[in-house]
């Protein structure tokens, strides 16, 4: 029924055209969006939140080092500062932003000829902001922890997921060391959960800010646990073991994958700290032949596939 309906709307010249004028539509909406975020700087823009942030705690990195490496620049630098700015906004300006656009229109009308509104199953809309705001943070830590095992354990997924484990020291950039197929694959599978909660509030800009924050200090060269609150928040002497080389065996699939929180991977057994992480190798088995290069490294996942389906 499904894939009726979804060719009835591409044989549909007038909802064709409704699709081209959304994509279209997104491409400059966004682009005018982009520019407006960097040339009129505001209490309320992710562009220099970003920047603010990562400043931050590279500075913290420097003046309190886990591991004291002698410089301010550690090992991929650059090449991690490029994936930032790619993946938090470029990705977007380039195409996933339309796309991605047409494709929950795509889905609703695909819900409307169903004869069904929305996915609606908890009204949250109607909830106090903050109440609104901590649902949605729950919610979304948790899907995206589940989102992260997929990762590790399906072999496909992996492929595009060793971008992010080939970080080989620890500095806040690596937060966003990930190949662009990743927010592909966890906008994606995240829509119909948060669908599903009639989500209400259109700003979600102070989670989001603190997300990047936690992420940030996750990957940083600090040595910080937060004391009691580490069984609550992810945190920098938690995330390194994520990110170890060698695990034992019943971690052969990985360890602590909570985003924000640490929380899921204590109750469902995936927190993994055995001792201070701050000497341990980082990578993955077989990193040494990993491509270098932004290039090599975002063809990497389709040429290995790409060789297992011959």
């Amino acid at each position: 029924m499904v894939y009726s309906l979804f060719f009835r709307t591409i044989n549909n010249v007038e909802e064709l055209d409704k699709y081209i004028e959304i994509l279209t539509s997104s491409f400059t909406g966004y682009g005018h969006y982009l520019f407006q975020e960097i040339t009129q700087p505001s209490w309320h823009n992710y562009f220099y939140w970003l920047i603010g942030l990562s400043l931050m705690v590279w500075v913290i990195e420097i003046i309190i080092p886990w591991v004291d490496r002698g410089t301010a620049f550690r090992k991929d630098f650059w090449l991690d500062g490029f994936y930032m700015i790619f993946n938090f906004f470029i990705f977007s300006l380039v195409g996933y932003n339309a796309i991605s656009d047409v494709a929950v229109e795509m889905f609703n009308d695909v819900l409307a000829w169903g004869g069904m509104e929305n996915l609606v199953a908890v009204e949250i809309g109607s909830w106090p902001v903050v109440l609104q705001w901590l649902t949605m943070f729950v919610v979304v830590d948790f899907v995206q922890w589940f989102i992260h095992i997929l990762l590790h354990r399906i072999p496909f997924l992996w492929e595009f997921h060793k971008l992010h484990h080939s970080v080989k020291e620890m500095g806040f950039a690596a937060h966003f060391r990930f190949h662009w197929m990743e927010i592909v694959v966890y906008k994606t599978l995240q829509y119909i959960p948060l669908a599903m909660i009639g989500f209400g509030i259109q700003d979600f800009f102070i989670i989001h800010v603190f997300t990047i924050l936690v992420g940030h200090l996750n990957h940083s060269n600090i040595g910080w646990d937060y004391g009691p609150f580490k069984y609550l928040l992810n945190n920098p002497k938690m995330h390194i073991w994520h990110h170890a080389k060698i695990l034992p065996y019943e971690h052969r699939y990985g360890a602590n994958f909570g985003q924000s929180l640490s929380i899921w991977d204590y109750i469902f057994k995936t927190a993994y700290i055995p001792k201070d992480g701050k000497n341990i190798e980082l990578g993955f088995p077989g990193d040494e032949e990993y491509p270098q290069g932004v290039k090599k490294q975002w063809l990497a996942p389709f040429i290995k596939s790409s060789k297992s389906s011959n």
